[in-house]
């Protein structure tokens, strides 16, 4: 495979061997990002390619393992990965559900702390081909585990909607310009893109909110002033028994019955008169039963 001949546009040598010898890090540059990293506060960590590289970065103390789509049916690599202990995070580019039950049944015997990412391993990726709706597939066959996203896609909204959908963890790639030798820059963010998405994500976060459906102390305002009550569409001298065709909904003052009451007054009798387009209060009918809403 080293002597594969690579002659693409993004190649850096003229085997795929020239190549990957031309781009990788030493051990020594990788310490040196690690203090970089540690200097700025932010995680450092790698994807590990075979098993030489996962002792190496478990000497380096790195806070989890990332495990790349290309490893990810790579059974005996995860099994002395997962059993260093460390926290994982897999993903499933070029996998098939079948093949990540099988992961997760591997795994998670050895250590309980991983996460799977939807990931489509193609750079850019097209929208039609990220197919986010895995993640709630994988959500439902993985309920006590962490779900994320790593996206290849050009801009920020897919990655966005991801989070809406549940995911926890989201990777991209970044670079300082797209328009850079080698095939992952186009897609990849740039730090300003990055910025953008972080804030949209923590947006997205908050907008998420509760499933509780209720009238908002925010929603107040506009519930005064446009919220409606039930009032007389005629005039209802005391005495009269409710019906239907006396009655309808307006924005009034003061308010009365809510809209949803005009069925509950219907049979209820008038205990004083009511003007036609005056609003209809609880003081003005009797045998009034409130329903209790759900």
């Amino acid at each position: 495979a080293l002597e594969r001949p690579y002659a693409s546009p993004h190649s850096w040598g003229r085997t795929y061997g020239e190549h990957k010898r031309h781009l990788e890090f030493s051990h020594e540059q990788y310490r040196e990002l690690q203090r970089f990293a540690r200097d700025v506060g932010i995680f450092f960590t790698a994807s590990a390619m075979d098993e030489m590289a996962v002792e190496f970065l478990h000497e380096l103390d790195v806070p989890f393992f990332k495990v790349g789509s290309g490893d990810t049916n790579n059974f005996p690599y995860l099994e002395k990965t997962a059993k260093k202990g460390r926290p994982m995070v897999i993903s499933s580019g070029m996998q098939s559900m079948s093949t990540m039950q099988q992961v997760y049944r591997l795994v998670k015997p050895l250590n309980p702390n991983f996460c799977f990412l939807q990931c489509t391993s193609a750079y850019p990726l097209q929208p039609e081909d990220v197919h986010l709706r895995v993640i709630t597939a994988y959500q439902s066959a993985f309920p006590d585990i962490p779900i994320g996203y790593s996206g290849h896609e050009t801009g920020i909204a897919i990655s966005v909607a991801a989070v809406a959908l549940g995911a926890k963890v989201l990777e991209r790639h970044v670079t300082l310009d797209k328009t850079w030798k080698g095939s992952d820059h186009q897609a990849s963010l740039e730090p300003n893109e990055l910025a953008e998405l972080v804030k949209a994500v923590r947006t997205v976060e908050r907008a998420m909110g509760s499933p509780l459906k209720q009238l908002l102390p925010c929603e107040m305002a506009c519930n005064e002033k446009l919220g409606k009550s039930v009032v007389a569409k005629v005039a209802i001298p005391e005495g009269t028994i409710l019906t239907l065709d006396m009655l309808t909904v307006k924005v009034g003052e003061p308010k009365g019955f809510a809209p949803e009451a005009i069925y509950d007054l219907v049979g209820q009798k008038a205990k004083v008169d009511i003007e036609e387009d005056e609003t209809i209060t609880e003081q003005a009918v009797e045998n009034h039963v409130k329903k209790v809403k759900h």
